[in-house]
């Protein structure tokens, strides 16, 4: 057989291709409880997770307010799904993660809780904290970075 001849219509290799850096999610979709407070506040207040999620995903150039407002007033036509699906695919794209078990916008749409708890979860299990936010990270990661060193009383010219 000639190694030059392009694959006929309808050939599929017999490993699925995926890209090289793909990872997985550090925890599943469905491990809500990992974190209780967080599934609780997600399950009555969504809005406040996406907002967390979305602040930390954006690195701090919107905030948890604004996403969590809009992500509301989106929320009363039953569409947020399509607003939050596309911070998923940042998320992914910002940590090379698979999309799994299905596509974005069709976990969003399905479930939307379970979706948001990953989020979180990944999130705080690669160094992030959304319940404080990005500028609490940027303060909590440069502690002490901007404060003058101490001047001993003593001290004279």
């Amino acid at each position: 057989m000639n190694s030059n001849v392009p694959p006929q219509p309808g050939y599929a290799p017999s490993q699925p291709v995926f890209p090289i850096n793909v990872q997985p999610w550090t925890t599943g979709l469905c491990d809500c409880f990992e974190e209780p407070t967080n599934c609780i506040i997600t399950c009555c207040l969504p809005c406040i997770t996406f907002g967390r999620n979305a602040e930390i995903i954006d690195r701090g150039s919107t905030s948890c307010a604004s996403n969590a407002f809009i992500y509301c007033v989106i929320g009363c036509t039953g569409c947020s799904c399509f607003y939050s699906y596309p911070y998923r695919t940042r998320l992914r794209g910002q940590f090379q993660l698979a999309e799994a078990p299905i596509g974005d916008c069709l976990l969003h749409c399905c479930c939307t809780s379970c979706a948001l708890c990953q989020e979180h979860r990944e999130l705080k299990n690669r160094g992030f904290d959304p319940t404080i936010g990005w500028q609490g990270k940027q303060g909590r990661s440069n502690y002490g970075a901007n404060e003058p060193p101490p001047v001993q009383p003593d001290m004279k010219k």
